[in-house]
């Protein structure tokens, strides 16, 4: 690549700082700053001033798991590596940003991964205010949480609709990195739609190239008008730092689930009975499809039996095109917008069968195996504690063995023995339990003591019950 000659170079320079008022809309889009020539200069100054009072700073801490010795797995050598009084915790602490969505109430936007496994929140607002914070309601597999401050003199993000965005429009991040204070970054919309990431079970990011680094994890994305776009998640970081590669929630995924977590405390996810796979190039010569077709859709590998799916008609085979009339790219837009509906919703379903589009309509039912496992337990050590399910529409289903640990009463002995909101027990009295049935099974037949195993923050560790 060739360099510009300097002449070139002020010649675009020029035309570039001409052209960015142009992109200011609205109110904002006054330029009151003047240069030496009382030329006026574009700044993005009053939207900043409007919207960086709606952003916190989150403070967090807590005790996490420290990760055993493999050697303590063994009873022989356990005898000489574990000591009596040997901590099995360590105390935490993390920094991240948070996005004030209702003034009137309190409530701050943020991820999961900001506030999990703490004791302790603290928020701190531009205006050097701390305050104490408490956890409304979290969502691990869209790292989606809602917290609640005072509700004295706050401001509040106005939301956009996500769905408007456009790959080339202008954002600013605003968050907490390195915990240094409030920073404001700006830089474009890069694509949209990004999913298969592996960073969190339900994905359908926004890439932007605004500087997000560690500590920006649950700040605000905003469009010129200030409005919140997408809560900041992620970078792509191989050598460790920003390369231009950050990634935000949109927004529009946020309202169903924020809603159920200010409203139960909890997501409550359906299923339809279904498993899908991306169309490929290949499965569309297989199914007849028209050469040169946009190869767009979710093609349905499997329909359970007696699931709601198999109930309203949809067949293996299926090419499902459309959700309540939008678009489906592939199998990861298919399984997160089923994965926002709420447990009773109706969906329609477009489906290509045999050359011909249909719809069909289908309702979201709640997981058999969730409703039971999430009931009251009879049996008195794990009474306070509701176990979740990995059913086969979660993106953990077949990749994982265990079972969620959903919620704690921390006046039950499980909490007293250590157990906690976000653990996977994947055995009971070294029995290993994949489903409820499991659970119920080994419960039934051991009546003295129950020794646990977890999985906790990528450690493993015992937790006995009596």
């Amino acid at each position: 690549m060739t360099a510009l000659s300097r002449p070139l170079r002020t010649t675009l320079l020029a035309l570039l700082v001409s052209a960015l008022p142009l992109a200011v809309s609205g109110a904002y889009a006054a330029l009151p700053a003047t240069d030496s020539q009382q030329s006026p200069l574009p700044t993005l100054a009053p939207m900043i001033e409007q919207t960086t009072p709606a952003v916190v700073n989150i403070a967090t801490r807590g005790r996490v798991a420290i990760q055993n010795n493999p050697l303590l797995n063994d009873p022989f050598f356990r005898r000489f590596f574990d000591r009596p009084g040997q901590p099995r915790e360590r105390e935490s602490q993390s920094l991240g940003s948070g996005v004030i969505v209702d003034a009137k109430r309190g409530y701050v936007l943020t991820n999961h991964h900001v506030i999990a496994n703490a004791d302790e929140i603290t928020v701190t607002l531009r205006d050097r205010r701390s305050l104490k914070a408490k956890v409304i309601g979290s969502d691990p597999d869209a790292d989606v949480a809602v917290i609640q401050i005072p509700a004295e003199n706050l401001t509040a993000l106005p939301l956009a609709d996500s769905g408007k965005l456009r790959v080339g429009d202008f954002v600013v991040a605003i968050g907490n990195p390195f915990g240094l204070g409030q920073t404001v970054t700006s830089g474009i919309v890069s694509a949209l739609g990004r999913s298969g990431l592996g960073i969190e079970g339900y994905e359908d990011f926004i890439q932007t190239d605004a500087s997000i680094n560690p500590g920006n994890s649950g700040g605000a994305l905003v469009n010129l008008r200030g409005e919140l776009v997408g809560i900041n998640t992620a970078i792509l970081a191989p050598g460790g730092g920003n390369v231009g590669i950050g990634f935000a929630i949109p927004i529009n995924m946020t309202r169903s689930i924020m809603a159920q977590l200010i409203e139960t405390g909890k997501v409550r996810r359906g299923r339809l009975g279904i498993q899908a796979q991306d169309l490929t190039p290949e499965l569309a010569q297989a199914f007849n499809l028209a050469p040169g077709a946009a190869l767009q859709g979710a093609v349905i590998a499997q329909v359970a039996q007696g699931s709601p799916a198999d109930k309203a008609g949809i067949k293996a085979g299926d090419i499902v095109t459309a959700v309540n009339g939008q678009p489906v790219r592939d199998s990861g837009m298919l399984r997160n917008a089923i994965g926002l509906l709420r447990v009773g919703d109706k969906v329609r379903l477009d489906v290509l069968r045999d050359g011909k589009t249909r719809a069909i309509e289908v309702a979201v039912k709640e997981s058999p195996q969730e409703a039971r496992v999430g009931a009251k337990h009879e049996d008195p050590r794990l009474a306070g504690v509701v176990f979740g399910a990995i059913n086969e529409s979660s993106p953990l289903f077949g990749k994982i063995d265990g079972i969620p640990v959903v919620d704690v009463d921390p006046a039950s002995r499980a909490a007293q023995a250590g157990l906690r909101p976000g653990d996977l027990l994947v055995s009971i009295n070294r029995k290993s339990v994949r489903t409820p049935d499991d659970l119920v099974n080994v419960t039934q037949k051991d009546k003295g003591p129950l020794l646990l195993n977890v999985r906790r923050d990528g450690a493993a560790l015992f937790i006995a019950i009596r």
